[in-house]
C-alpha cells in the first residue's frame, strides 16, 4: 500500500484535491451543492468526461456525507425528530429514482426543477434582507424526502437543495436544518450507490475519485463548525444565493445544449 501512494503523481491529483475540499466546505456549511460543484468544475474545468465525473462523485459521496453527518451530530446540528422523519421517505425514494433510472430521462425535467430552485433561492435571499426571521415548524416533510430522495437518485443530484431550501421555506432553523439534511443525506447516497458499485465495482475509483475524497474528507468537519457559528439570516443568504446561482447555471446549461 505505501509503495502504490508513493509512486502516484500528486500534482496530478491536488487539483482534484482542492475541487472536493471547496464543494465538500460548501455543502457541509449550507446543506448543499457537493455534486453541483464538484460535476461542474471536473467536466468544464478539468475536462473530465461527464459519465467519469458522475461516477467519481456517486463513489465519494458515500464517503464525504458519513464525515459531514459526524460532524454535524458532534456540533448538535441535527434534530433527530426531523431527521426520523426525512430519512425513511428519502431511502424510499432513492430506491424508486435508482430503479427507474434506466427507463425515465431525469434530465428532461431538470430545467423545470431548476427553475423553481431559483424561485426558492431568490425568495430565501429575499427573507434573509428582510430582517427578522421567524422558526416556525415545519409541516410538510415526508413528502419532501421522498421527491428529494428520489429526484437525488434519478437526476444525479437533488437532496440538498430541494429539500434544504423547502424546509427553510417552511420555517425551520437554517442551523439544524442543515444538519439533519446533511446527515440524512449519508443513508441516501448509501442506498443509491449499491446498484452503482453492482455495476461499475471498484473501475469507479479513479485519480479522480480518490482526489476529491481526500479534499472532501478533509474539509467535512469544517462545514459543521460553520453551521453551527454563522448567523441564522447568513445561512439563509448564502443558501438563497448558492441556489439562486447554480440553478441559473444549470438552466443556462440545459438550454445551450438543447
Amino acid at each position: 500500500m505505501l509503495d502504490y501512494v508513493s509512486t502516484l503523481d500528486w500534482s496530478q491529483i491536488l487539483p482534484f484535491v482542492a475541487i472536493g475540499f471547496a464543494a465538500q466546505v460548501v455543502d457541509g456549511a449550507l446543506g448543499m451543492a457537493f455534486g453541483v460543484i464538484n460535476s461542474t468544475l471536473l467536466v468544464t474545468v478539468m475536462g473530465v468526461p461527464p459519465a467519469v465525473a458522475s461516477a467519481s462523485v456517486h463513489a465519494v459521496e458515500t464517503f464525504t456525507t458519513a464525515a459531514s453527518g459526524i460532524s454535524h451530530v458532534a456540533h448538535r446540528n441535527v434534530d433527530w425528530k426531523l431527521f426520523r422523519k426525512l430519512v425513511i421517505p428519502g431511502v424510499i425514494g432513492a430506491i424508486l429514482g435508482a430503479t427507474l433510472l434506466s427507463t425515465i430521462d431525469a434530465s428532461v425535467a431538470k430545467p423545470f426543477v431548476m427553475a423553481y430552485l431559483a424561485c426558492i433561492g431568490l425568495y430565501l435571499l429575499f427573507r434573509a434582507i428582510r430582517g427578522r426571521i421567524e422558526p416556525r415548524k415545519p409541516r410538510v416533510i415526508a413528502p419532501l424526502g421522498l421527491v428529494g430522495g428520489f429526484l437525488d437518485a434519478a437526476g444525479g443530484g437533488g437532496w440538498g437543495p430541494v429539500v434544504t431550501s423547502n424546509l427553510l421555506i417552511q420555517g425551520a432553523t437554517p442551523r439544524h436544518t442543515i444538519g439533519t439534511v446533511n446527515t440524512a443525506e449519508f443513508f441516501l447516497t448509501a442506498t443509491a450507490s449499491v446498484t452503482f458499485f453492482i455495476a461499475l465495482g471498484w473501475s469507479a475509483f479513479t485519480l479522480h475519485t480518490l482526489g476529491i475524497l481526500i479534499g472532501g474528507l478533509v474539509a467535512a468537519p469544517i462545514g459543521g463548525v460553520l453551521a453551527k457559528r454563522v448567523p441564522t439570516r447568513g445561512l439563509m443568504a448564502l443558501v438563497g444565493v448558492l441556489l439562486t446561482l447554480t440553478s441559473a447555471w444549470s438552466i443556462y446549461a440545459a438550454v445551450a445544449k438543447g
